[in-house]
């Protein structure tokens, strides 16, 4: 019975990576039927370059993520981590994005080359985290703001109350 979480991470994470593969092959396949054989005859070197670009957007995180999921073997081969959840947020989640927003463009933009506009998303999505990171870190213009009367009379009264010694009541036998 013991490591039975990590054998079951491990079964998920398995099923999991499978199911993603499963989904990148699909899209794959749509795209290169679709619009390499029904529209062969609009087909230029731009949509190679699109079948490049999506193969790199599905490969790095595909990649990232499988190593993620890797379980960990002890020396005699006895398994001591199942792999990290893929459920969670963060990072993973992030990369799960990245591969939805990849399928998204590669099946759209068989309708309409400007469905690759919606890849700007994710640098937008980057720009927005890295600046709530940064702005973090730069101190708050908040000391200079004039506060009325009403608040600074509330604000003494909790500094006097809080400053006050407090006495605990205690029973005496």
């Amino acid at each position: 019975m013991a490591n039975q979480g990590a054998k079951k991470r491990k079964e998920e994470n398995t099923r999991h990576m499978a199911k993603l593969l499963q989904l990148i092959i699909a899209c794959n396949v749509i795209y290169v039927l679709v619009r390499m054989v029904l529209f062969h005859s609009s087909f230029t070197w731009k949509h190679w370059m699109g079948l490049g670009l999506t193969s790199l957007a599905y490969w790095i995180p595909y990649k990232q993520l499988a190593d993620m999921a890797k379980p960990t073997y002890s020396d005699g081969g006895e398994l001591l981590d199942g792999g990290f959840d893929m459920s969670t947020g963060g990072i993973c989640g992030y990369l799960h994005d990245v591969i939805y927003i990849t399928c998204f463009v590669q099946v759209t933009s068989i309708i309409s080359n400007k469905f690759w506009f919606v890849y700007l998303v994710i640098p937008g999505f980057a720009a927005y985290k890295g600046f709530g990171l940064i702005r973090g870190f730069l101190p708050l213009g908040s000391e200079g703001v004039e506060e009325d009367e009403k608040t600074r009379k509330k604000r003494e009264k909790l500094e006097k109350k809080a400053s006050r010694a407090k006495f605990v009541r205690t029973r005496n036998k």
